[in-house]
């Protein structure tokens, strides 16, 4: 790892290794405030070495990003007494060691909701907001936004390369993968690219074997981004049993058969087992949704049919079965959530 050198000491009076180890233990809801405190600390705290420096020695969190609807009530107006409820996409952070749940500040561009069906990803403890729909006009977007956790706010990313809808996302070292979907024309796509953020700059990787819309995207091992299911244009609904997977240091794809049900919709459905291996969640019940994992998996699904939505997570062993808790969640955060991930802080 790289050494740390400073011109002025982290904390006066004590050696710079110690200084390190306390700054490492800050909790993450304290490095905004230490991020105003000096020059020096909001260079540590910003750079990618301090990040995985952290992360080596178990010093950071992880936080579940969940987007969901919102509802806030309206007031009609004077002559009208009536209130309206508004309905509008934002994202709630829920920290499993504290149990507590809050919402992230707005993005600019999207004070009054965020892009319909826009996608989630999280490297290198920042948040990546991708694609999605105009929430008034409906028309598809190629705006990515990131959210830096230590000083709470959005910047803009460059535009995805093209309007794709319902893709697959998978983030790891630094990128985030997409894959398949499609685009304003509803055509379903055999394109991928990888965004790095780091330069902010968009690679075009090679095509899948065949077209996938509503497909599922998920990084296995650090090695692999797998792009499972989806179906072609003119095979609507028609869920695939194949998936093609990237590996990260060959840089080529490579097709896989027989590892989804064919039929069934893999999205929010696909995990990773224990063992490393592709699993499907829907087989521990056929409601539950996949919003979030890292370590632990955070779920969602009701009891029954038309039941009240509930929030769990589920920890999984090898050779045992799953164990479900019940999280117990304020009334706001109580919605449908669309899309998730986990965010390491």
């Amino acid at each position: 790892m790289k050494t740390f050198e400073f011109s002025t000491e982290l904390l006066p009076g004590l050696p710079e290794e110690l200084g390190l180890e306390c700054l490492s233990r800050l909790p993450y809801t304290a490095h905004r405030l230490a991020f105003r405190v000096c020059h020096r600390w909001r260079e540590l705290l910003q750079s990618l070495d301090f990040y995985y420096h952290r992360k080596r020695l178990g010093y950071t969190q992880k936080l579940a990003c969940l987007l969901l609807v919102f509802n806030s009530a309206i007031q009609n107006g004077p002559k009208n007494p009536s209130v309206s409820v508004s309905s509008s996409y934002g994202i709630a952070v829920f920290d499993s060691v504290s149990q507590s749940w809050d919402r992230l500040a707005p993005i600019p561009k999207y004070l009054n909701g965020l892009p319909l069906f826009c996608q989630l990803a999280s490297c290198e403890g920042k948040l990546v907001v991708m694609g999605g729909w105009n929430p008034v006009m409906y028309d598809p977007v190629t705006d990515v936004f990131i959210y830096d956790f230590v000083t709470q706010q959005w910047r803009q990313g460059k535009d995805m390369p093209s309007k794709r809808s319902f893709f697959a996302i998978g983030a790891c070292g630094g990128r985030v993968f997409v894959a398949g979907g499609h685009d304003e024309n509803k055509n379903a796509s055999r394109t991928a690219w990888v965004y790095d953020l780091r330069t902010d700059e968009w690679t075009e990787l090679g095509e899948l074997s065949q077209e996938r819309d509503e497909c599922e995207g998920v990084v296995i091992g650090e090695e692999e981004f797998w792009v499972v299911s989806g179906y072609r244009t003119e095979s609507q609904g028609q869920f695939d049993g194949s998936a093609d997977v990237y590996g990260f240091k060959s840089e080529q794809w490579r097709r896989v058969e027989g590892v989804w049900e064919p039929g069934r919709c893999p999205r929010s459905c696909v995990g990773i087992g224990e063992d490393g291996k592709l699993l499907n969640w829907a087989e521990i019940d056929p409601g539950v949704r996949v919003r979030a994992s890292g370590g632990r998996v955070l779920v969602t699904g009701s009891e029954y049919g038309c039941g009240a939505l509930g929030f769990y997570t589920v920890e999984t062993k090898e050779g045992q079965n799953s164990k479900m808790e019940n999280i117990s969640m304020p009334n706001e955060f109580s919605e449908f959530v669309h899309a998730g991930c986990y965010a390491e802080i």
